[in-house]
């Protein structure tokens, strides 16, 4: 793997930007679709943009991040460096889960069953944030 490692995480590093921003975008499609009237035009609309989001961008994105992460995570030694290796492991695990409600919450979206209001999907928009700052600080600094 050694002479195409910087190509392997180049490419992880595109997919994580492309799949993060899918993450922060979907959720708050969601915040604006919480407010229209279900079978509205404008309602129709926003399931298009969040089935094209998800499927043609942020699901790709997903198996990437997972293909190319996994072949990072296979150089030599990684899993001895430390704590914040695994700690980084179980957050992303936190953005695979988010990915996967976030993907129960579009189809409900498109069953006209949503029963959350805005307000729950603006909180909820903060929650891959938050991990990808952890996520980010954990490869950067290694504190751990």
């Amino acid at each position: 793997m050694g002479e195409y490692y910087l190509w392997i995480k180049a490419l992880h590093i595109i997919a994580v930007i492309a799949w993060m921003a899918g993450l922060l975008y979907l959720p708050r499609l969601f915040v604006y679709h919480a407010d229209v009237p279900k079978g509205s035009e404008r309602s129709e609309m926003l399931k298009v943009m969040e089935r094209r989001l998800l499927r043609g961008i942020m699901n790709p994105a997903l198996i990437a991040v997972v293909i190319l992460g996994g072949a990072l995570a296979s150089a030599p030694g990684l899993w001895e460096t430390g704590l914040w290796f695994y700690i980084k492991l179980l957050l992303v695990s936190g953005l695979i889960a988010m990915h996967m409600v976030l993907a129960a919450w579009r189809k409900a979206f498109e069953a006209d069953a949503n029963i959350r209001p805005a307000r729950f999907y603006r909180m909820i928009n903060e929650v891959p944030t938050v991990l990808m700052i952890g996520i980010v600080i954990l490869v950067v600094v290694r504190p751990l």
